[in-house]
């Protein structure tokens, strides 16, 4: 925890409080970055405002089922506005770099001293992101699925990276999924007759075929070597798979996110016109969804989220640099900043966010429940209680972190 200027503040350092073009480069916080982490925080924090409830309670409506899908991950192949919160955290990870280099050489930082800095960070974020994942229980339970842990254990080659020319980073991103993509191709298919019910595959599975059966769930190359690297630590049980088909190797894909995120924030760090910085992210981000889906459609890569397939970097970076151009253009190109300060608080703390919104979320809802009554959002919305019983709670830590903003208390890795 650190109390001081807003530019030295959270996880990846990037915010600006006034249009960029008024402060120097060295000392910009850009304000659509932080917004648009905070949108990413406040949804995540969310639990998708319980529309999936809601749907469950008026079955023969669209509208909440399309509500409610967009709120949860896609079974396998596909995409959810739900399914874009990591690939977008991971991404501003790379955007925000830039600036936070040059903040810290401008503070008179030299190679080394950011270096240990970047490794140190990637350690923290490692064993935070393990600690979130832990369910609990007394014994010693290993996963590196989640979103901290992606970064952390990509963080350090982002680091390294953010040193070479934008060519360079362009060719690490492509080198990284073309042999990422080459790896799950060359591991074999399973026999025929495979029991999937012992990787957690339940018989109505909608199995991919073709080229595409290489990346299908706890059959392919990233799930075997979990088998192998998770049992080499204390577990109750020997891991057998993933219930959710997740993977520890898809921080290497994630890894090429976050270069897509370097690229963007070199972008707009650039002296190029301002018009043409946007012309670049929204052509890039429309040619990063249609490569992305044609890989898909042609069958050589499906666009898999739950194991980061590289069409799924493509596709989902497509999708983020659109979101990143909007909000450019509209705060620090129009400098229209005031309706998004909810969200600024947000990204601007985006660790603390994401840490109260784990182990102090339950706690936060069965103390409004205590003190307000257990029916009190029945009685006032009804079928529609779930999305009261949820925005409450995510007020509630959002005014934990607004709190935190006044005086300037920001949670720093």
């Amino acid at each position: 925890m650190r109390q001081g200027n807003a530019t030295d503040a959270p996880l990846v350092d990037g915010l600006a409080v006034a249009p960029a073009a008024e402060r120097p480069v060295s000392a910009v916080r850009l304000a659509s970055v932080d917004a648009y982490r905070g949108l990413v925080m406040m949804l995540m924090a969310s639990e998708g405002l319980g529309l999936g409830a809601v749907a469950a309670a008026h079955p023969d409506s669209g509208f909440w089922r399309f509500l409610a899908g967009q709120v949860e991950h896609v079974q396998w192949v596909g995409c959810s506005l739900w399914d874009l919160i990591q690939p977008s955290f991971s991404l501003l990870v790379g955007v925000s770099l830039p600036f936070s280099l040059a903040s810290r050489r401008a503070r008179g930082q030299g190679f080394g001293q950011m270096l240990r800095h970047a490794l140190a960070r990637s350690l923290a974020l490692i064993v935070l992101g393990i600690l979130l994942r832990s369910d609990g229980r007394r014994q010693t339970y290993f996963t590196f699925e989640d979103t901290l842990t992606q970064i952390g254990l990509g963080y350090a080659f982002l680091f390294l990276l953010a040193w070479t020319r934008p060519r360079v980073q362009a060719l690490a991103c492509a080198g990284l999924l073309f042999a990422y993509w080459l790896a799950f191709l060359l591991y074999p298919l399973p026999r025929p007759g495979f029991d999937y019910a012992s990787v957690g595959v339940p018989p109505d599975w909608p199995h991919l075929t073709g080229m595409a059966a290489h990346w299908d769930k706890n059959t392919n190359a990233a799930a075997a070597f979990d088998v192998w690297f998770l049992n080499l630590f204390p577990r109750e049980e020997p891991f057998a798979f993933n219930a959710g088909g997740y993977l520890t190797l898809s921080f290497i894909p994630t890894l090429g996110t976050m270069i897509l995120g370097l690229l963007a924030g070199e972008l707009l760090k650039s002296g190029r016109p301002e018009s043409q910085k946007l012309r670049l992210l929204v052509g890039a981000g429309a040619a990063g969804i249609a490569c992305g889906w044609l890989l898909g459609a042609l069958g050589l890569c499906p666009v898999v989220k739950r194991i980061w397939t590289p069409s799924w970097t493509l596709f989902s970076g497509g999708w983020c640099f659109l979101i990143l151009a909007a909000f450019r253009w509209t705060m620090d190109v129009r400098g229209r900043t005031r309706w998004a300060f909810p969200l600024v608080v947000a990204g601007m703390n985006s660790i603390a966010f994401y840490v109260i919104a784990h182990p102090f979320r339950p706690l936060i809802d069965r103390t409004l429940k205590t003190h307000l009554g257990q029916n009190v959002w029945e009685r006032l919305g009804g079928p529609c209680s779930p999305i009261l019983d949820h925005a409450a709670v995510l007020l509630c830590m959002w005014l934990i972190v607004w709190w935190m903003h006044r005086r300037r208390l920001f949670l720093r890795l």
